[in-house]
């Protein structure tokens, strides 16, 4: 792999990258008798959340999540209840940070890297559901989709980063473990680090971006990008 010159600031995704999505598989059970509909769910989310920015429209990604929830309820023939949906959005807002996250930012930290957070949810009341999993002291600033009512992988989300850091988007890597995400990413200049959460996996095809690094879990990353 080529030596980068600089360092990147770090740009990382936050739903499932960061936090644990697996978080949620109770309530996919009690509500839906299976905790596989997680997974169903998520995938149209964000099948639903690119169509909307391509078809020019937008709908909060906490909205559009509760919606995709019913949605899939109905096909189910099953009821979402005010409560169970309050409970969904409680769920949403309290995911842990997975196992290997506060180690690997706390060691990239101490190497002096940049860190920062970019997400398809929009700003919540404090505190955040970073701070919630007891990692939001790691980042300097946290970018959401929501000012722009695009979602990733609109090049306009991964532009405004780069504008707001005062960077060219060269100087910025994109951490997340959906192709999607860094593919966008890559596409506007940006380096794409990938990471290999259970579920997900590179994609191999013509003009797919291959990312600039791929790593098992972040503490991989984190050991990686130490030693370029």
């Amino acid at each position: 792999m080529a030596k980068q010159t600089a360092a990147p600031i770090l740009v990382f995704d936050v739903n499932e990258t960061l936090l644990d999505l697996g978080h949620l598989e109770a309530v996919f059970v009690r509500l839906l008798g299976d905790r596989r509909s997680m997974r169903e769910w998520f995938a149209e989310l964000i099948l639903y959340s690119q169509s909307l920015t391509l078809a020019g429209r937008y709908t909060p990604f906490n909205e559009l999540a509760i919606a995709t929830l019913r949605m899939r309820a109905n096909i189910q023939a099953k009821t979402i209840t005010p409560s169970d949906a309050q409970a969904f959005a409680e769920a949403l807002g309290t995911m842990p940070a997975l196992p290997d996250v506060a180690p690997a930012l706390a060691r990239l930290k101490t190497a002096g890297y940049r860190l920062v957070t970019l997400t398809n949810s929009p700003p919540g009341p404090a505190p955040s559901a970073l701070e919630n999993a007891g990692i939001g002291h790691y980042f300097e600033q946290a970018f959401s989709v929501h000012t722009l009512g695009q979602f990733k992988p609109a090049p306009a989300v991964y532009h405004q980063v780069a504008h707001a850091l005062e960077v060219p988007t060269a100087e910025l890597c994109l951490v997340a473990c959906h192709l999607w995400d860094t593919l966008g990413a890559q596409a506007t200049g940006m380096q794409g680090a990938f990471i290999e959460r259970p579920g997900n996996a590179v994609l191999v095809a013509p003009e797919v971006p291959q990312p600039t690094f791929v790593a098992s879990d972040l503490m991989q990353l984190a050991d990686q990008l130490v030693r370029e």
